[in-house]
């Protein structure tokens, strides 16, 4: 494992924080604090602890998406299945340890990056910002976004027909009401306020995971549960492009986005901080990850939908006690809420950057009234956009492939080469190329599979359809 002590051992002795040090960073962060913009200042404001910083990491990591990785599973069998998840683990842990690695060199040299883009300014220059980051970055979170509030809507009216089978509320009208959740957790002034929100949603991240494995053991030892088939369906080109469909919906599952608006909750310094909250999260992680696709692969096989948790009615009749389906999409609800709003920070912070003033008060009247109606657009888009596109397997490939892959696997390796600059014959310089190279691969072919998905279910699916 890569450490800060590994890296940077000139700047200090193995385990040892250079009291000298720790007092010039907090310096520089203090005097950094005093030119922020209203963005940073507001939203991404430095004032929590690594604790809080593991809260923020759980919820941007451990998502509901992770239901669908039976999904992934159906098409990459046993071997490939497992193999993809612990590469992805592996590999993100270690590409977001770099990542902090390189916003802690830059903090202790008085340049604290509280944004992705500021970073890749620093590191890339500005069209590289300007043109791929910010653009990228901007896709993937507020795609995250869309398909939280679609996910809410669905599972909203899984709970609805359990309650009412021959209910007449479409999809989209539960895609409404969530948004109307999300518009007013919108308001949430800044990153460090949803600590507490945060904190729960770990929880209720555990929760819903333990409930879904549970209902799958139960599935898949009960005599009324389907067939188990683990082969691959499908034609040759299907199974080909549905491996590469289910390794960008891994990649999804697994991405971040946002390491350095998290980093930049901190307070200074920030040294070491965020190696425990990633100790933290991947603990949770790999409980999580693993439980729900093992279980359900095992239970439903090729037949496991895009999301588990439909795997657990059939033709309306459920296959577990009605109040473990109920129970397990409440918890589900409640956390993709706390999900959307992490993912809505970024934007969050370009409209308080936009439209705020850093010389009035944080909840001025100058600054309250322009957050309000520049959120609460940004959520009623995000929410449009959920309603009329149901597709939420292919939204999980296409936001994986286009974004999580590039921000997520390949920039941080190339951050710490241009930062650091190993020596060429050291391995981890060799290994970085090599995630970098290899990733960048999976991701454009990806790309081009998961556009062949959606160009195959838009043939099935209309605007506003109630699936």
């Amino acid at each position: 494992m890569v450490t800060s002590s590994s890296v940077v051992a000139h700047d200090q002795d193995k385990g040892v924080e250079d009291p000298a040090k720790v007092s010039q960073e907090t310096h520089h962060h203090d005097d950094q604090q005093k030119q922020l913009d209203a963005g940073a200042l507001f939203v991404l404001k430095s004032k929590g602890s690594w604790m809080h910083c593991a809260y923020h990491l759980t919820t941007s990591i451990v998502a509901p998406e992770l239901l669908s990785l039976p999904y992934a599973f159906a098409f990459l069998g046993w071997t490939a299945g497992i193999f993809c998840l612990v590469i992805g683990a592996s590999v993100t842990f270690y590409s977001y340890n770099l990542m902090s690695l390189v916003l802690e060199h830059y903090a202790q040299l008085g340049r604290r990056h509280f944004r992705f883009r500021d970073l890749s300014h620093d590191i890339l220059g500005p069209r590289w910002c300007q043109y791929f980051v910010g653009p990228i970055q901007f896709l993937v979170c507020y795609g995250a976004v869309v398909a939280s509030t679609l996910l809410g809507g669905q599972c909203m009216k899984a709970v609805y027909l359990l309650s009412n089978p021959n209910g007449s509320m479409k999809l989209y009208e539960f895609v409404i009401i969530f948004g109307c959740l999300m518009l007013v957790l919108a308001q949430i002034p800044s990153f460090h306020s949803l600590r507490h929100i945060n904190l729960v949603s770990m929880l209720l991240g555990l929760a819903y995971s333990i409930c879904a494995t549970t209902a799958c053991i139960y599935i898949g030892n009960s005599s009324k549960g389907p067939q188990k088939d683990y082969s691959l369906k499908g034609s040759t080109d299907g199974c080909i492009f549905g491996i590469f469909n289910a390794n960008a919906i891994i990649a999804t599952i697994y991405g971040n986005g946002i390491i350095p608006e998290i980093q930049a909750t901190l307070a200074a310094p920030v040294k070491g901080k965020m190696f425990k909250g990633l100790s933290v999260c991947y603990a949770v992680v790999t409980t999580t990850f693993f439980s729900v696709a093992i279980s359900g692969y095992w239970a439903f096989g090729n037949k496991a939908e895009g999301l588990i948790l439909s795997n657990f009615l059939n033709d309306g009749k459920p296959f577990v006690p009605k109040w473990l389906i109920f129970i397990t999409n409440i918890f589900t609800i409640f956390q993709l809420s706390a999900v959307g709003v992490v993912y809505l920070q970024p934007t969050n912070e370009v409209l308080e950057t936009t439209f705020a003033d850093p010389t009035n008060k944080e909840l001025s009247a100058r600054n309250v009234i322009p957050r309000l109606i520049s959120r609460s657009l940004s959520v009623i888009v995000a929410t449009t956009i959920a309603a009329m596109l149901p597709f939420f397997g292919d939204i999980n490939s296409v936001i994986g492939a286009f974004g999580f892959i590039p921000l997520d696997f390949v920039l941080p390796v190339v951050f710490f080469n241009l930062t650091f600059k190993p020596s060429k014959r050291s391995p981890i310089f060799w290994l970085n190329i090599t995630i970098a190279v290899v990733f960048s691969l999976l991701g454009v072919v990806g790309a081009v599979a998961a556009v062949r998905q959606i160009s195959l279910d838009a043939k099935t699916f209309k605007l506003f359809a109630n699936v």
